[in-house]
């Protein structure tokens, strides 16, 4: 059998991860399921952690249970990408919890280790990452999406936003991008920015963000690539350009639903390599977490993280199993 860990995020929303974790200690107690446990002290811990179980397991086949937001999932998947060995999984305890929607984990934490038991003597399926480089050949790993401009601007500045905490109480923290963007929207300043896809080169004049998508939602909930697929080896771009400040608002509403990709500003794109310059160096963010600027080198790596997720192969069966859980 394989061995099981857990790496919890104590701080995710707002400290309630912590209250969230003895509930599943509870259910593991009682289900009698042998498990290591260990819990991040400060940002980056998590990924130091996966990383230190992936090396030490010799080959052996484990998994390792991302306990927290999406900032915490990201985090171990930069720990464990390239160890073929180690699976993945995901019990939702944030604010945002983007990725148990685009691989349709339960949103209830219990569920979602309900389905990790189940699943957990089976055969993983083999999703796809996108990889990040930088000026200074460091890279970055994503699982759902890394962006460009003034979404990686909102990001950022959610991130350490006292009004996120005071939303995650009261269970709204995902409201904190519709508040930062009302914030920040009349003082951005758009750029010129060129992407290389595939070879082919494309311009885009007052850009105001650009979005690459392994999955259909970000920014907790949004669905920014409705086409995405994990398994497809191929990320979709998603440009936003030459937008009046209030148009803006108009698209941001229809991004819950994906009907922004109708308007004639929003350019939609796919492709395996990708690069991203501008004019002058913009904030990027991978899986919401802030990584620096442009210019930028992203990869799609096909088939490379073997996760703990339900069956999923198509577009089709996300979308049926979204339907599903919403019953």
């Amino acid at each position: 059998m394989r061995k099981l860990y857990f790496i919890i995020n104590p701080q995710a929303k707002n400290g309630q991860c912590q209250k969230l974790w003895l509930q599943i200690e509870q259910q593991l107690c009682e289900r009698n399921v042998s498990y290591f446990a260990f819990f991040t002290k400060y940002r980056g811990n998590a990924r130091e952690i996966a990383e230190s179980l992936s090396k030490k397991s010799d080959g052996d086949e484990i998994i390792i249970t991302a306990v927290g937001g999406d900032g915490t999932l990201h985090e171990v998947i930069n720990g464990i990408v390239g160890h073929p060995n180690v699976l993945v999984a995901y019990i939702p305890g944030g604010s945002g919890n983007d990725f148990s929607r685009g691989f349709s984990v339960p949103k209830n934490p219990l569920e979602a280790l309900d389905v990790l038991l189940r699943l957990k003597a089976k055969n993983p399926l083999a999703i796809d990452v996108g990889k990040i480089t930088n000026q200074e050949q460091n890279q970055t790993y994503f699982i759902n999406n890394m962006g460009v401009g003034f979404d990686a601007l909102i990001s950022k500045k959610a991130n350490c936003s006292k009004v996120k905490g005071w939303l995650n109480r009261m269970s709204l923290g995902r409201l904190v991008y519709v508040y930062i963007l009302l914030r920040e929207m009349f003082t951005y300043e758009c750029r010129e920015v060129t992407l290389t896809i595939d070879g082919e080169p494309y311009q885009f004049d007052s850009t105001w963000f650009v979005t690459v998508s392994n999955q259909p939602f970000y920014g907790g909930g949004m669905k920014i690539s409705p086409n995405a697929s994990p398994t497809d080896g191929v990320l979709d771009v998603t440009v936003v350009h030459k937008l009046s400040k209030i148009k803006l608002l108009l698209v941001f509403i229809t991004v819950f639903w994906g009907g922004h990709i109708t308007f004639k500003e929003v350019r939609t794109l796919r492709g395996k390599q990708i690069s991203i310059q501008s004019s002058q160096p913009l904030d990027c963010h991978a899986d919401g977490e802030h990584i620096g600027q442009t210019p930028l080198k992203i990869q799609a790596c096909k088939h490379v993280l073997p996760c703990v997720i339900r069956g999923i192969h198509s577009v089709e069966e996300l979308k049926e199993l979204s339907l599903s859980d919403r019953h």
